[in-house]
C-alpha cells in the first residue's frame, strides 16, 4: 500500500496544484530566458513560466518526510536533493531578475553542487557500511575509500549537470527520469533497499506529473531548480546503493547529452570554429535536423526503456 501511495500522492497533489502554481509564476512574471544561440525556433518559448521544479522539489521532499524512515543515509539523500534545487533556484532567479539566459557564475554553482556531492561522500566512507560497486553480469568490485570518495563526487555532481543539460524540449528530462526512477525502484526492490525504493516512487510520481504540464507544448519548464535537484537525487541514491554503473547504463541519455557538450566545446575550440554536431546538447542537432521536437522524447525515452530491460536482465 505504501508504494501505490508514494507513487499516487505526488501526482494527486501537482495536478490539483499545477494550474494555480502556474497562474502564479505568471503573476510574478517569471518567465523562461532563452540562449541567444539556442535554436531559433525556442524564440517563441521565451516568456513561458519556470522554477515549475519547485512543485517536483516541494512535494517531493513533503511526501518523503512522511513515507520515508529516516536515517543517515535516506536523510543525506533528502539534505543533497535540497541543495541542488537551492543552487538550481538562485541560478534560475537571478537569469530571471536581470533577463539574462546565464545565472550564477560556473564557480559558484560548482561549489554548491561540491558542497552537496560532499555529503554523499563523507556519508559513504564515513557512517555507513560502504556498499560494494555493483557491476552488471559481473557481481560487484570493492575499490578502496579514496577511489569511492572521489567517484561519489564526480557521480552525484555529472548527474546533477547531465540531468540539467537533458533539460532542454519540452517533456524531455522529465520523460527519461520518469523511466529512470521507474527502473531503480524496481532495482531496489530486488536489492532490499525498501527506503530508497520509496523514494524512487515519489520521484517518479512528480515527476509524472510535471508532465501533466510540461509535455509538448509545455505550459511550464523545470528549470534548474528541478533539473539539478533531480540529478542530485539520483546521484546521491546511486552512490550510497552502490548502484552506480546502473545509473550510467538506464541513464544513458544523460550520459550521451554531456558526451556531445563534452566532444563539441573543445573541438569547437582546437578547430577555430569547426562542429562535430550542429548544435549541442544532442537533442538540438536532431532537432536542427528536421526531426520534430516531441519525437525526440519519445525516441529518447524508448532508449531508456531498452537500456532499463538489459539492466534488469543482469538479475535473471
Amino acid at each position: 500500500m505504501i508504494y501505490i501511495k508514494a507513487f499516487l500522492l505526488p501526482i494527486v497533489i501537482i495536478i490539483a496544484a499545477g494550474n494555480l502554481f502556474i497562474k502564479f509564476i505568471k503573476n510574478i512574471n517569471f518567465g523562461q530566458q532563452i540562449r541567444d544561440y539556442g535554436p531559433q525556433s525556442h524564440l517563441k518559448k521565451a516568456g513561458i513560466p519556470t522554477m515549475g521544479g519547485l512543485m517536483i522539489i516541494f512535494t517531493f521532499l513533503l511526501i518523503a518526510l512522511f513515507l520515508v524512515d529516516l536515517n543517515l543515509n535516506t536523510a543525506a539523500v533528502l539534505v543533497i536533493t535540497f541543495l541542488m534545487g537551492l543552487a538550481g533556484f538562485l541560478d534560475d532567479f537571478l537569469k530571471i531578475k536581470f533577463s539574462r539566459s546565464l545565472g550564477l557564475k560556473a564557480w559558484q554553482k560548482l561549489f554548491l553542487q561540491f558542497l552537496a556531492a560532499l555529503i554523499a561522500a563523507v556519508v559513504l566512507i564515513n557512517f555507513t557500511q560502504t556498499p560494494a560497486l555493483l557491476l552488471p553480469f559481473w557481481g560487484s568490485i570493492e575499490l578502496n575509500n579514496m577511489l569511492r570518495f572521489v567517484l561519489s563526487l564526480f557521480v552525484v555532481i555529472g548527474s546533477a549537470n547531465a540531468v540539467n543539460l537533458t533539460d532542454g524540449l519540452d517533456g524531455l528530462a522529465a520523460s527519461v527520469t520518469v523511466i529512470v526512477c521507474l527502473s531503480f525502484a524496481a532495482i531496489f526492490y530486488l536489492l532490499a533497499l525498501e527506503q530508497l525504493m520509496i523514494m524512487m516512487l515519489i520521484m517518479a510520481g512528480c515527476c509524472t506529473a510535471f508532465l501533466w504540464f510540461n509535455s509538448y507544448p509545455a505550459e511550464i519548464f523545470m528549470g534548474d531548480v528541478g533539473s539539478l535537484a533531480i540529478g542530485g537525487f539520483l546521484g546521491a541514491t546511486a552512490v550510497l546503493s552502490g548502484t552506480e554503473i546502473y545509473l550510467l547504463i538506464i541513464g544513458i541519455i544523460y550520459v550521451i547529452e554531456t558526451l556531445s557538450v563534452m566532444i563539441q566545446v573543445p573541438y569547437f575550440k582546437i578547430t577555430g570554429g569547426k562542429r562535430v554536431f550542429k548544435m549541442t546538447p544532442i537533442h538540438h542537432h536532431f532537432e536542427l535536423g528536421g526531426t520534430a521536437e516531441n519525437k525526440i522524447v519519445v525516441r529518447f525515452v524508448i532508449i531508456t526503456i531498452i537500456m532499463a530491460l538489459f539492466s534488469f536482465s543482469s538479475f535473471l
